[in-house]
């Protein structure tokens, strides 16, 4: 080799060193808020997208860029304050430069370019009007600082209220939007620049005279000095008053600092999604859990306001007596990992939380306990009373913190007292009444038209997820009367949590819709003959999903499909049959079942723990298996990264708990079934105070199977392990391999309780 050649060669040696170590420096560097893409799943596959939102974990202050989604071609204006998940903003901010004769609707519609979206920061160009944004929440305030780069006119900034009243005042705007249910939402905003003019805007020109607007997307207008190059606004918002969202921004944002709120914003985040810490080489897998992560954080949301609030479930102001004040919950979808995750990491809030469920239904006229509560009061969605599996998981798992008498007489009100129509706040009738003496919810006779008033005319009965949902909610309940000490009343809810059974058919091994008069609806096929949206029996999911939609009860599923060997084999038939139609005719009758893998949906929350039943089976090898390949394939950190509705943390709870290695498979039951890990290490801080690590020996992305495992030093030869063993602390060590040992935890002693609590 010629010197020179031995000169270039180490030359590039050093150099790819170099390079190397300085990227892994730059690893080493970033934080977890760092991993966040807020920007994952911005494009549906068929319904509603994700939203970058920029907000502090789980706060009144919300916000995204009002648009379509990630291709909108422009943004709806500057959003102020998003009152519930997907929601839009209730006002609207437009920074201008022009004639005020174009401005005839309050908002601005703007090209944009190079955005930056942080959970606590947001940037971009409004390059129409040659004007850069930035923003930073705090918690019940924000601000925002608009560089102006054409300095030929003066600017203007135009507040809009979508049905409400502003008042101009000096320097500051304030006033409300009216939002459902007598619910308002107020803001106070100022800036650090006094404008020469406010008003209303009439022909083109500020009204000086009238410094109130009111009515559908009323907005006024404020002029700055000519050549003003940067204007900072700062708001609070409020459900309170116009008075209380100034002290809400006076506590929060004292100057016009906006890095210094962003750098609050970014140190919160990092405190907050640090209580996980994850390693490993596969930098995606981080994006995309710590944005999983993220996403669990957007709901519920604090909205007390110094020691107060306002409830839309009685219409009034109340002192939250030192305990916050939570709501905005799609419960249907969170109950299942989302608490379950919070009574982990954040056991304090996820008390608060069940507190506050309990506020609602003592606030409300017939006490029971809510199934979709918003800031705007319970919009009883969906079907089932879920709220139950909350309270009884939080108290199985050790939270104290809450009333359980007063909690079971809400839940059981909710279940026994209102109707079990889907979508429906109506009292019980007919059908309930039906469900009460024969255990199951009636389906409609073919050709049977419906009369029943409690009957949604979209949703339909859903007949079986009804009937799943509701034994499932009554096992609940029975342990909560169990806990108490009421015997007889446990002993009636948790008999009756076994009338799944009713809607089994024994020939075809599918939860099948019957009839009133006992017969099942024929013919029927488990993919089809649901009607749109499976609503005619089902919800959301065909048949091959709700055929094993029965959490608390798994042994004896697998022993009405005929062993473990049928239920592996039933699983696997799932993953399997194809959707036998043309995708847009399928998804036509089937919105929300996406996701697919044959049959089986990962986008929607009733399949979330259908990968981890083969752990009850004897063969958690194909879990692991299986669990990985969803994760890899409907999880990734891109625009389309998300498989279905998120559901504000709903749907990637799945992905934190099965990234990190394990998963409550029965909320209710004290204990997770474990998975396959996709990080070398996981830490979890408790909320004791302790830490529980996953460890993988022998790790790589690659090695997907448990080998042998280890807790606390012992050999572990089971698929699960209980919560008292997580919050006690210590080391979940599992040995990894490319090939699957389908020995390890494949004992009858070994697989995942059912029905009763797991004794210890």
């Amino acid at each position: 080799m010629s010197h020179n050649h031995r000169s270039y060669t180490l030359l590039f040696l050093f150099c790819f060193f170099a390079v190397t170590r300085s990227t892994d420096a730059q690893v080493l560097k970033k934080e977890p808020v760092d991993y966040v893409n807020p920007y994952i799943g911005n494009i549906s596959h068929l319904l509603v997208p994700t939203y970058p939102t920029v907000h502090l974990p789980n706060s009144i202050l919300r916000v995204y860029p009002e648009r379509e989604n990630f291709t909108g071609n422009t943004l709806h204006g500057l959003p102020l304050m998003i009152t519930s998940h997907r929601g839009r903003s209730a006002f609207n901010l437009s920074p201008y430069q022009g004639s005020l004769n174009t401005v005839t609707k309050g908002v601005i519609d703007y090209g944009y370019d190079n955005e930056t979206i942080k959970p606590y920061y947001y940037k971009a160009d409004l390059d129409d009007y040659g004007i850069q944004v930035q923003y930073a929440p705090s918690h019940q305030a924000g601000i925002y600082e608009l560089d102006f780069q054409q300095n030929d006119s003066a600017p203007y900034l135009i507040l809009n209220t979508g049905d409400g009243d502003l008042t101009a005042d000096g320097g500051a705007v304030s006033g409300y939007q009216q939002l459902e249910n007598h619910t308002r939402v107020y803001i106070y905003a100022e800036t650090d620049i006094k404008p020469v003019a406010a008003g209303a805007v009439t022909g083109g020109q500020i009204n000086g005279n009238q410094l109130t607007v009111q009515g559908h997307n009323a907005f006024l207008a404020l002029q700055y000095p000519g050549r003003t190059q940067k204007i900072k606004l700062r708001y609070g918002v409020s459900f309170i008053s116009v008075a209380q969202a100034k002290k809400n921004l006076y506590r929060e944002i004292k100057d016009y600092n906006l890095q210094a709120v962003a750098a609050g914003g970014r140190q919160l985040w990092n405190n907050t999604l640090g209580k996980i810490k994850v390693e490993g080489t596969d930098e995606n897998a981080k994006t995309v859990f710590y944005t999983s992560l993220y996403r669990t954080y957007e709901r519920m949301i604090c909205i007390s306001e110094d020691g107060q609030y306002f409830s839309a479930y009685d219409g009034k102001i109340h002192s939250d007596e030192g305990t916050p004040f939570y709501t905005d919950d799609w419960v249907w979808d969170t109950y299942r990992a989302t608490h379950p995750l919070r009574i982990i990491i954040e056991p304090k809030k996820e008390s608060d939380m069940i507190n506050s469920y309990l506020r609602m239904a003592a606030q409300m006229e017939n006490h029971w306990m809510p199934t979709f509560p918003e800031v705007t009061g319970d919009s009883r969605r969906m079907n089932s009373n879920h709220g139950v599996a909350t309270v009884i998981d939080a108290y199985n798992k050790g939270l104290r913190t809450f009333n359980l008498e007063q909690a079971y007489q809400y839940c059981k009100a909710g279940i026994t007292e209102k109707t079990l129509a889907p979508w429906s706040g109506k009292k019980a009738g007919v059908l309930d009444q039906f469900f009460k003496d024969n255990g199951y919810f009636p389906a409609l006779a073919s050709g049977e038209k419906e009369t029943v008033p409690e009957v949604h005319g979209w949703e339909k009965r859903q007949p079986v997820a009804v009937t799943l949902g509701t034994v499932y909610d009554e096992w609940c309940l029975g342990n909560i009367a169990k806990q108490l000490g009421k015997a007889e009343d446990a002993q009636y809810f948790l008999n009756r949590s076994l009338d799944y059974r009713k809607v089994f058919n024994p020939e075809t091994k599918f939860f099948h819709p019957k009839d009133a008069q006992g017969n099942f609806i024929k013919p029927f096929d488990y993919r089809y003959s649901s009607g749109i949206g499976a609503r005619e029996a089902y919800d959301e999911n065909n048949g091959y999903v709700y055929r094993w939609d029965v959490q608390h009860n798994i042994s004896d599923l697998i022993k009405m499909i005929g062993g473990k060997q049928s239920f592996v084999d039933g699983l696997e038939n799932m993953f399997s049959t194809p959707l036998g139609m043309g995708r847009p005719d399928f998804y036509h009758q089937f919105g929300d079942h996406t996701g697919n893998v044959g049959q089986f949906s990962m986008g929607n929350e009733p399949a979330m723990h259908i990968p981890y039943l083969y752990a009850y089976a004897g063969q958690p090898w194909r879990t692991q298996k299986r669990v990985r390949n969803l994760l890899k394939e409907w999880f990734r950190n891109d625009l389309m990264g998300i498989p279905g509705d998120e559901d504000g943390g709903g749907l990637t709870s799945f992905v934190v708990f099965s990234q990190i290695g394990f998963y409550p498979v029965t909320p209710g039951l004290p204990m997770y079934v474990i998975g396959s890990p996709m990080f070398e290490t996981a830490t979890l801080k408790l909320g004791n105070g302790k830490t529980f690590t996953v460890v993988c020996k022998n790790y790589s992305p690659d090695n997907k199977y448990i080998q042998s495992a280890r807790l606390n030093g012992k050999i572990w030869d089971k698929s699960w392990f209980s919560h008292q063993d997580l919050m006690a602390g210590g080391k979940l060590e599992l040995v990894m391999g490319r090939q699957p040992n389908k020995s390890w935890a494949s004992a009858g002693s070994a697989v995942p309780p059912s029905f009763q609590m797991p004794k210890e």
